[in-house]
């Protein structure tokens, strides 16, 4: 007996589909193997499911299970597999049907059933568009972003027993719609350049960098109004349009940074990290690299208070970014590219 279900992974900032695979073998002895290059958090998907479906009032497959995530050479992280592993589960029972073409699955389970946020479901909406699915079911914190995208129905799913009445017709559930009203006012920023009072030469000067998207260094002793000036920079630059607010909102979804009730990001992003900040955390990286603050700062302000406070080897990985607008890390596992188009504001005393 075999299902075969559909699910997405994040390669960088772009989604890749995985194929979840479930084979079982009703005459042997109980048993759940999990295949596919799964990391820590993929494995134990298989405990979440078994309670999840079982608490859920549904029937978990008795006998030997073998579960595949191909494609096999692509990691897998993260345990926004869940969903589509216990759908597969499902489908070998008969709880769901056989044909699930067209539709995409992404979600974490609670041991209860009840479907929890995974990050990066702008890029695997927009991945699921482009490749033709007609359905994604994601959880229901995760369905106002997934819906962004135009073009593919967005099912919210609250709970695992929710998912099999949709698909026996008992209680459909309802596709979410997203307005994308441009044209509304963003929130208000921290810092607004209008109120700050005096320094005229300083504003006029940040006023000509914003006008143009140049690069800009305050100097000038504590208290003289560096930081403030810096934090309204952003409430006088253009305003975001709707493909740049996508490719933002990209980015802080894929770094788990959106806000519960903020599926699209409207303001120019701030970033001010830290001297004592690695240059890993500056750029980008890790063991499967993640956005740094220069991308997370794309298309908004990058702020680096007491410049002289920062290394000298974090400083320069700065420059291939700033000439660039995008930097690029490399793994053995391969290269992503970020984007970095970012203004960078330093300042520093006399």
């Amino acid at each position: 007996m075999l299902a075969r279900v559909h699910s997405c992974a994040l390669v960088g900032l772009e989604g890749a589909v995985v194929e979840v695979e479930a084979d079982l073998n009703p005459r042997a002895l109980p048993q759940v193997t999990l295949v596919g290059l799964p990391d820590a958090a993929v494995k134990e998907s298989t405990e979440r499911v078994r309670a999840a479906i079982v608490n859920s009032g549904l029937m978990y497959p008795r006998g030997r299970l073998t579960v595949n995530l191909a494609p096999a050479d692509l990691k897998k992280e993260g345990p926004a597999y869940d969903l589509p592993i216990a759908a597969a589960l499902l489908a070998l029972g008969g709880q769901l049907p056989a044909d699930l073409d067209g539709t995409l699955f992404v979600g974490e389970l609670s041991l209860d059933g009840s479907v929890r946020h995974v990050n990066g479901i702008l890029p695997m909406a927009h991945l699921a568009r482009q490749l033709g699915y007609k359905s994604f079911f994601v959880p229901v914190a995760d369905a106002p972003e997934a819906a962004l995208i135009e073009g593919i129905d967005v099912y919210p799913v609250e709970t695992l027993a929710r998912l099999v009445t949709h698909f026996r017709d008992y209680h459909p559930i309802e596709p979410c719609r997203a307005t994308l009203d441009v044209d509304a006012d963003p929130p208000a920023y921290a810092a607004d350049f209008q109120d700050i009072k005096g320094q005229e030469h300083v504003k006029r000067a940040l006023e000509v960098a914003a006008a143009g998207g140049h690069n800009v260094l305050m100097a000038g002793p504590p208290g003289s109004g560096k930081t403030l000036l810096a934090r309204s920079l952003p409430s006088i630059l253009p305003r975001l349009s709707l493909p740049e607010a996508l490719d933002v909102t990209r980015i802080y979804s894929v770094a788990d940074m959106l806000p519960a009730d903020t599926p699209l990001v409207r303001q120019r992003p701030f970033r001010a990290p830290h001297h004592t900040i690695s240059h890993a955390g500056l750029v980008g990286g890790g063991h499967w690299p993640r956005p740094g603050e220069i991308s997370l700062a794309h298309r908004g302000v990058l702020f680096l208070d007491e410049l002289p406070e920062f290394g000298q080897h974090t400083l320069e990985v700065l420059r291939q970014p700033l000439e660039d607008k995008t930097v690029t890390i490399s793994r053995a596992q391969g290269s992503l590219t970020f984007p970095a188009n970012f203004m960078l504001v330093g300042s520093m005393n006399p």
